[in-house]
């Protein structure tokens, strides 16, 4: 059986990567190649060097403005490639080169709360703002446009009445640590 390669991305601390490395770590059919990251000193490296995977950090020129990580991702052959709380939006060259094959994880429900800017606790304020009664993930394709790509899996938190942007974050926060490496699980076992 071929072993199934996955390509994170990340550009905090790395929570979502640690929580998906773990998913998988006693499993002979799948492996993280690599995560990479556009900030130097991001915690996930420190992750990554605990949990003994290898991490490479690059610039905007390296991602955008040239073929290098285009060139990287394709000489890797990933099997699918997630987006682990990556900010960046990915240029088009890298989604029409793997199609189908890169997934993100949004704080929202989405249509809501997405687009440029809305990420993190810029999106849990904003739910909180407009007094929602729920929020939730969405997991989905990445393609040419900032959280537009079709959904794949949707999950749902009830927000309470007294609840602040912090308890709303720690709410999505464990959709997230849930449902994301099941998501990629059912997504590689189709391939």
């Amino acid at each position: 059986m071929k072993t199934k390669k996955i390509i994170l991305f990340a550009s905090g601390s790395g929570s979502n990567v640690e929580n998906i490395a773990n998913y998988f770590k006693l499993r002979k059919d799948v492996t993280i190649c690599c995560v990479l990251t556009n900030k130097s000193d991001a915690k996930v490296i420190e992750r990554c060097n605990r949990l003994e995977i290898n991490a490479l950090f690059f610039n905007r020129q390296a991602f955008s403005k040239s073929d290098f990580i285009l060139n990287m991702l394709q000489s890797l052959e990933p099997d699918l490639i997630v987006l682990a709380g990556f900010l960046w939006k990915i240029p088009e060259s890298i989604t029409k080169a793997f199609p189908k094959q890169i997934i993100n994880i949004h704080p929202a429900l989405l249509p809501k709360y997405g687009g440029k800017g809305m990420y993190g606790m810029n999106v849990h304020n904003a739910v909180k703002e407009h007094k929602e009664t729920e929020t939730g993930i969405t997991i989905h394709y990445v393609n040419a446009h900032y959280d537009e790509g079709a959904i794949i899996k949707q999950a749902k938190a009830n927000i309470d009445q007294d609840d602040t942007a912090n308890d709303i974050a720690a709410k999505v926060h464990q959709l997230e640590y849930e449902y994301f490496p099941k998501v990629i699980d059912e997504i590689l076992s189709k391939q």
